[in-house]
């Protein structure tokens, strides 16, 4: 991943919060209004003293002996990880992983909404997926730029994924999630990560027994 070079805040910091949050919207669900690093470490299998350290970094957020406001600290996180605001996402390759994704809800009421999906086979543009009708790649710089959209996703395969982040980057956008299973070259400018199922399970099956 291409980090923030004006960040002091190291990366596996940043990447940790989105997991701090999840647990505590999971918490709030159950009706917990305060919880304690010591309930994270047991729901997250992250030391207390390493959350601690984490939360430390953006301010006091919670009291000795009394634990952190489940709201409080979840409004915190949210203006930390800037999405406090709603992001327009568009996504490129309307194949089964695109499908999906455009169909996906868990993007609602956490900060991102999908904006567009866009294609470059003539066979799906103009076809309506969900709510979304495929629009052709040509459009894609252009909406872009008219709309101020920061975040692609891409959905296409591994020998087409670098020329489409070319595409992307070229037209303003700063931050990509890309599930081809190659790693592109961006600008260390652009974020970028990578979601690859087949190497997580390789990285698990070196512990299986065989």
């Amino acid at each position: 991943m291409s980090g923030n070079a004006a960040s002091s805040i190291p990366d596996i910091v940043i990447g940790r919060l989105p997991l701090y949050l999840r647990a505590l919207r999971r918490l709030r669900h159950v009706g917990k209004q305060v919880t304690s690093s010591h309930e994270f470490c047991k729901r997250l299998d992250i030391s207390s003293a390493q959350i601690r350290k984490d939360l430390s970094h953006f301010g006091g957020f919670g009291k000795q002996g009394t634990g952190y406001q489940i709201d409080f600290l979840i409004e915190k996180l949210r203006d930390v990880l800037k999405i406090n605001q709603e992001w327009l996402v568009v996504v490129i390759g309307a194949g089964n992983l695109g499908s999906a994704i455009s169909h996906y809800r868990g993007f609602q009421d956490r900060g991102f909404r999908i904006a567009h999906l866009f294609d470059v086979s003539p066979d799906v543009i103009g076809q309506r997926i969900g709510n979304f009708v495929v629009r052709p790649l040509g459009k894609l710089a252009d909406t872009i730029r008219e709309e101020g959209i920061k975040i692609a996703m891409l959905a296409v395969p591994a020998e087409q994924a670098q020329s489409v982040a070319d595409q992307v980057v070229a037209a303003g956008i700063e931050a990509i999630l890309n599930y081809a299973p190659i790693n592109i070259n961006v600008p260390a400018s652009v974020q970028i990560q990578y979601i690859d199922p087949v190497t997580h399970l390789q990285r698990m099956t070196y512990y299986l027994d065989g």
